[in-house]
């Protein structure tokens, strides 16, 4: 699922001192642009000694991400991997040997469904579908755009069942036991990702896919954080606030993503499992935590909860948030203000 959210990058000017010692070279900010993966804009940026010498961390980090995104997809076949779509495609009639990979995320996104108290499902492709088929057939012909029925969404929700996720770990296999179920993993894909990505990257680099942001360290060796601004649902150019980030995710969701219009009301991505329909709790939720898996699970079922059980959450993690109402209030947890810059 998921979710744009604009930076802003503050560069530091260091005024050099009088020495009699040649001075030592400054390294040079660099960003970095891919357009191929998760369905969104992938943007890195770092310092680096030389432009060349950048291009090639971000291309190692990019290079990375396309083997999750491969793993990840419920869309496309690739040559010689079991990905998500090869394991929809054998629902009810056998276990498919995966990667590693996808065991570590369908294992951390069964635990994620606990925690949210199905929030967070990962098992609710059926559902799921229905609503990215009309949206992509609204997108295509918005004369005749239409919301799914009903009965159709009801029907589809009798196969949601995270039960028939079947996780064998020392076979590596993964299993849906029933033929209607489908997994679709927009709920914690990409910062889950990106969590992985960020563990073995260098330090000060900020990655960015599709607004899951992460930092993997302050922008350079004398602690500066990087600035992240945090996108008005209303659009434009302007930010609710910018906050400093030396190391961690932010991760925003929100009603302005991934919408399409039907007798001039606006849909958005994100189903209330309750309702089947787009949940109308929060105009956008932003996360700011340690993890980005976590961080991405987290702004999901916070956009599908109350403010106070929103905050159970956060806490369980560590995590802080802010939520934007429906009539533009804005809602802080308690330690959100200390990460304010403006």
């Amino acid at each position: 699922m998921k979710r744009l959210l604009s930076l802003l990058l503050a560069v530091s000017l260091i005024a050099g001192g009088c020495s009699s010692l040649p001075a030592a070279p400054q390294q040079k900010q660099y960003t970095a642009t891919f357009l191929s993966l998760f369905d969104t804009v992938t943007t890195i940026v770092g310092k680096a000694d030389s432009e060349e010498a950048f291009q090639a961390e971000a291309q190692a980090v990019r290079d990375e991400l396309q083997v999750y995104h491969q793993l990840f997809d419920i869309y496309h076949d690739y040559d010689g991997m079991n990905n998500l779509k090869t394991v929809n495609d054998q629902a009810g009639v056998a276990p498919v040997k995966v990667d590693e990979r996808i065991i570590r995320m369908l294992t951390d996104a069964k635990a994620f469904y606990e925690i949210t108290d199905g929030r967070v499902n990962v098992a609710m492709g059926s559902v799921l579908n229905l609503w990215h088929e009309a949206r992509s057939d609204g997108r295509d012909d918005p004369v005749n755009a239409r919301i799914p029925g009903d009965d159709e969404l009801k029907a589809a929700a009798e196969h949601v069942s995270i039960d028939m996720l079947v996780i064998d770990e020392n076979a590596s296999t993964v299993y849906l036991s029933d033929p209607e179920v489908r997994l679709d993993v927009g709920a914690i894909a990409k910062g889950w990702a990106v969590q992985q990505v960020a563990k073995s990257a260098p330090k000060g680099l900020l990655i960015s896919v599709g607004g899951n942001v992460c930092a993997t360290g302050p922008k350079d060796d004398k602690g500066t954080p990087w600035v992240i601004g945090v996108q008005d649902p209303d659009g434009g150019n302007d930010y609710l606030h910018t906050i400093y980030v030396s190391g961690g995710s932010v991760v925003t969701s929100g009603d302005y993503q991934r919408t399409y219009v039907v007798d001039g009301k606006a849909y958005h991505h994100i189903i209330d499992p309750d309702t089947l329909y787009p949940s109308d709790y929060w105009r956008a939720v932003t996360v700011v935590c340690e993890d980005s898996g976590v961080a991405d699970a987290l702004s999901t079922a916070l956009f599908l909860l109350s403010q106070e059980e929103g905050q159970k959450l956060l806490d369980l993690y560590g995590a802080e948030g802010l939520w934007v109402a429906d009539d533009g209030s804005i809602h802080y947890s308690p330690g959100f203000n200390d990460l304010i810059r403006t």
